[in-house]
């Protein structure tokens, strides 16, 4: 049984763009609007004066959790507005991304994916500025020596198209748009988990299997949670990492950013960097936030059961949200991107990096008559040698071709990097009750874990693609 509320009051609406009708600071010790970011003090700086000082907070934001009740969210977080006034988006011709540019900046700008140069002319309806934006700390040559880092470690079965083509010169500076999410909540799990006992085995040679025996026990969590700054994608395209003609799962698996260092949004932040328009508004993206704070709260309750070593089964999954707080930012990314062209269809890589903590993820193109010729080779030699081995595993000898395939696509496309949002998101549990209730001593059993084990598994994946389905749908800029 799983259950899962929401909040349907009328939302609470904190004002984060007071007296910045224009989105611009002024310097504090000449008043001129020509103002950057130094990534590497991370201050704002005046380019008339020279002057550096600090972004501003918005104090309204940072509330307490456990004291959220209903929907509370920044004025930015709202349902999408159609006006544009100094900040619009740019649809590419090209490859059909859509770039926010400011045009008291400039009144044209390059596509951070396909880099063709965009013209206002090109305008659609855009979306809402964020409520907070949390600056570049990489500097670009920073940047560029971890790109190059990590596919000079890959050349050897990268397409020789790409190795003659990389370039690290074309790399971007973007903003992608997100929703951060604090969520006041309460959890109630119940089931059964096992602590082995007793670990044997029984026959001899082809007939020895392995027995184990456990406790039984009903097991009850019962909890509040407070969860700190849950981030999605708030981009319809980049929230969908399964997308087949773009390697998105790169860019969400260099998560998580330090949000908490999120200032005030700010036009000037644009300057010198691109960025990714809101395209999902809260009501869309309320079930994925939903169904990855349940995760967060079951792997949270993780740390409680740490005595049920063979697992614990829940039966009962019962997920309250009392409130919540939504507000959108701006996070950034130094991207790289290399489109390869595959007969009829085009798959374009990335390269990541977080411009705050220099994690780095990447997809690079293979050379596969390579990869599969070396396995091949590989596989012989495994076989050469099961033939010459006398053991009893000898016949895994025979994977070898298969094993250094896959561990080399990996290694290259990594289509399995993600960022692990039940583990790496902040939260704080109070109020624990527990319910431990021995219910008898099981024997013979074949299997190393309980049946039905699931309290390390993340389910809020599982859903997206359906609701992504759904957000594409009802998106009226689709």
């Amino acid at each position: 049984m799983e259950e899962t509320s929401g909040v349907n009051d009328s939302s609470r609406i904190i004002q984060t763009d007071l007296n910045a009708k224009d989105g611009q600071d002024k310097c504090p010790k000449c008043g001129a609007t020509d103002i950057s970011l130094n990534p590497r003090t991370g201050l704002l700086r005046c380019n008339f004066c020279r002057y550096e000082f600090k972004p501003e907070t918005v104090e309204e934001l940072n509330t307490n959790i456990s004291e959220l009740n209903g929907d509370v969210m920044g004025s930015a977080a709202q349902d999408i507005s159609t006006d544009s006034e100094n900040v619009i988006t740019l649809k590419c011709s090209s490859c059909g991304a859509e770039v926010v540019i400011d045009t008291a900046e400039a009144t044209q700008a390059r596509c951070h994916w396909c880099r063709s140069t965009l013209s206002i002319n090109q305008q659609i309806p855009n979306g809402s500025v964020p409520d907070v934006v949390l600056p570049f700390k990489l500097t670009k040559a920073e940047a560029k020596a971890q790109i190059e880092n990590f596919v000079g470690r890959r050349k050897f079965f990268a397409h020789p198209k790409f190795r003659q083509e990389f370039t690290t010169e074309n790399i971007m500076g973007v903003y992608f748009p997100y929703m951060v999410v604090d969520i006041n909540s309460h959890a109630f799990l119940l089931g059964k988990g096992e602590k082995q006992v007793r670990r044997y085995t029984r026959g001899s040679g082809e007939n020895q299997r392995t027995y184990y025996d456990a406790d039984l026990y009903t097991v009850g969590r019962d909890f509040d949670l407070a969860i700190d700054d849950l981030t999605i994608e708030s981009n319809s395209d980049r929230l969908n990492k399964n997308a087949s003609g773009k390697t998105n799962n790169i860019i969400n698996s260099i998560m998580p950013f330090d949000t908490e260092n999120c200032v005030k949004w700010n036009s000037n932040y644009l300057k010198g960097y691109t960025s990714e328009r809101r395209d999902t508004n809260v009501e869309q993206l309320r079930p994925i936030v939903n169904a990855q704070a349940k995760d967060i709260a079951k792997f949270a309750a993780n740390n409680t059961i740490k005595e049920y070593d063979r697992g614990v089964c829940w039966e009962t999954q019962n997920f309250d949200v009392k409130g919540g707080l939504w507000k959108t930012a701006y996070l950034p990314v130094w991207l790289y991107s290399y489109q390869e062209d595959k007969g009829d269809k085009k798959l374009l890589h990335y390269v990541a990096v977080n411009a705050r903590t220099k994690e780095t993820m990447g997809s690079v193109p293979i050379h596969m008559p390579k990869l599969l010729g070396i396995s091949a080779l590989v596989e012989l030699l495994g076989i050469l040698l099961m033939m010459f081995v006398d053991s009893d595993y000898s016949f895994l000898f025979l994977l070898l071709g298969f094993i250094y395939f896959l561990v080399m696509y990996l290694k290259y496309r990594n289509t399995n990097a993600k960022h692990h949002y039940e583990t790496e998101t902040k939260s704080n549990m109070q109020n624990l009750r527990k319910k431990d209730e021995f219910i008898r001593r099981e024997t013979g059993l074949s299997n190393s874990k309980i049946n039905g084990a699931n309290n390390t598994s993340a389910t809020a994946e599982n859903i997206t693609e359906t609701l992504m389905n759904g957000i594409n749908s009802i998106n009226p800029f689709k």
